[in-house]
């Protein structure tokens, strides 16, 4: 059809009709919302690259995240600032680590909340990589075994489910082994399959005190010219035994989003990531741009890519914007 027969505007121009053929449904079931668990108490620290968005001790995670089950959003994903940092990140797998600790505290006072749990070391080494150092670089095999203690650990704490976020090779698999020979087969992992070498990452290193004292990460995380290797990253993990894949970061892959959607059908989940979320409220708070409008468009962006989770700091007025 063609115009003047056809004219795409008849049905445009209601607002009822827009709805009625609106091609891609975004719910506050879509979404995830990043929280950081700091050791201590009374501990309430503003990101100063997101606003918004704060390091908290215990306390205060459990008092914002009964805010977020209020609001209907259905998990948070934990990530941890520890007391000590050492070589081997010793604290990821200490069963009276933050996280074990948080995750204990969320359990117990915000029933109906799943926990999910992000799986690495940068957070917990002293030189900020996802691993055992050996000849100045991350070593793959030695640092599987303690990736597999720290997400055991987590589940036997209470989370809900795990999400290894390191690019080593062969860790869901070794995670997936782990858990299950300790009877946690029914635990789910959701996988960071694609997981970009990308810039879009500076304020989350901020936030989760995990910047690399030397070199950077490019060795584990994918070169983000690549399309191909994408597909040969989740499919490798799905192998492995993962029950949801991610792709990290999001707007600057949304191809990739949709070529996973097109090749695989496991449930997809995207991470609308820290430098992302602070693009959008820097420019909003300087008046550049309407903030609900742009967000609620990246989300649409999202889902019409593919995705059937959102993992984003924008949660909480995601949440606020679809119950209007």
């Amino acid at each position: 059809m063609f115009f003047p027969q056809f004219r795409a505007r008849r049905i445009r121009g209601s607002a009822t009709f827009r709805r009625m053929v609106s091609e891609t449904t975004l719910s506050v079931n879509d979404l995830i919302y990043p929280m950081f668990s700091a050791f201590g108490t009374g501990i309430k620290k503003e990101i100063s690259s997101m606003p918004g968005i704060y390091q908290q001790s215990i306390e205060n995670i459990v008092a914002e995240a009964k805010e977020v089950r209020d609001l209907g959003i259905p998990a948070v994903l934990l990530f941890g600032i520890p007391e000590c940092k050492d070589a081997v990140g010793s604290d990821a797998y200490s069963d009276t680590g933050i996280i074990q600790e948080t995750i204990r505290a969320l359990k117990k006072e915000v029933p109906g909340l799943a926990v999910i749990t992000d799986v690495c070391m940068c957070e917990y080494t002293d030189h900020g990589h996802c691993g055992i150092i050996k000849n100045g670089d991350v070593d793959n095999d030695s640092t599987l075994d303690l990736l597999a203690r720290e997400a055991l650990s987590h589940v036997q704490a209470g989370a809900d489910m795990v999400a290894p976020s390191d690019m080593m090779d062969g860790r869901v698999g070794a995670i997936r082994d782990t858990l299950d020979e300790h009877g946690y087969d029914a635990i789910p992992i959701m996988s960071y399959a694609v997981k970009y070498a990308s810039g879009y990452y500076g304020p989350f290193r901020e936030a989760a005190e995990s910047t690399p004292q030397f070199g950077d990460r490019r060795s584990y995380q994918m070169d983000p010219a690549n399309r191909r290797e994408a597909l040969r990253e989740a499919a490798s993990d799905i192998d492995e035994g993962a029950d949801i894949i991610m792709v990290k970061p999001g707007l600057p892959y949304l191809d990739i989003l949709r070529d996973l959607r097109n090749e695989f059908d496991l449930p997809l989940a995207v991470y609308n990531v820290s430098g992302e979320y602070s693009m959008v409220k820097g420019a909003a708070e300087r008046g550049w741009i309407d903030e609900e409008r742009v967000v609620m468009e990246t989300m649409t962006a999202f889902k019409r890519a593919g995705a059937d989770i959102i993992i984003t700091y924008h949660a909480k007025d995601v949440a606020r914007w679809l119950a209007k």
